[in-house]
């Protein structure tokens, strides 16, 4: 049985709110820029933490990410992508440290860069974890693309954009993503929605 797909939602207050913020960043206010500052900062230091894994990082992720926000926003063309926009940010920049982390370790541990693997805490069937420990267990790219659909309600198509992929591999990661928390958790969560779209 299939779920039906998720209805784009109607904008709420806050997402119109921040539609403006944006309007005035765009246009030099500094005031803005502090508010959507301070509206944003949770959601992208929460998206940041579950992606790296690691407290320190997320902190300095989020401080990088608001300087590419801060540089691009005034090529920002539609105000209601912002939440795309930021979260591509958060995934662009959160590549780039993670890349970079790898060749630290790696260099530290004298391993090519080839031979990275995923990390060992890999849940096992029938371990009692938490949603946590579930997440943390997940590839980088499968763990962002889960966190931005199930925790900060983003469409497939959202997804795709903050990930800078295409929509089918957004539903890929969301797929497995969802197969390895459920087994990890013993839970049903719901399958990742169909947009409309013409084909």
């Amino acid at each position: 049985m299939n779920n039906p797909p998720r209805p784009d939602p109607a904008p709420n207050s806050g997402a119109i709110f921040d539609e403006l913020l944006v309007m005035l960043v765009a246009q030099g206010d500094g005031r803005a820029m502090e508010r959507l500052h301070a509206r944003w900062t949770p959601r992208l230091a929460r998206a940041a933490l579950r992606y790296t894994g690691d407290a320190e990082i997320a902190r300095d992720l989020v401080q990088e990410c608001w300087i590419g926000i801060w540089k691009g926003i005034t090529r920002l063309r539609d105000p209601a992508r912002f939440r795309s926009y930021a979260f591509g940010v958060l995934h662009r920049k959160g590549a780039d440290f993670l890349r970079g982390a790898i060749r630290e370790r790696n260099a530290a541990s004298g391993h090519a860069l080839d031979d990275y693997s995923e990390p060992s805490c890999a849940p096992q069937q029938g371990d009692g974890i938490s949603l946590q420990q579930a997440f943390s267990a997940l590839p980088p790219d499968q763990r962002f693309a889960a966190h931005l659909y199930f925790v900060e309600g983003l469409t497939l198509s959202e997804i795709a954009e903050a990930a800078g992929i295409a929509q089918g591999t957004a539903k890929s990661r969301l797929f497995h993503a969802r197969r390895k928390l459920k087994a990890a958790l013993g839970e049903t969560y719901p399958e990742p929605a169909k947009e409309n779209h013409c084909e």
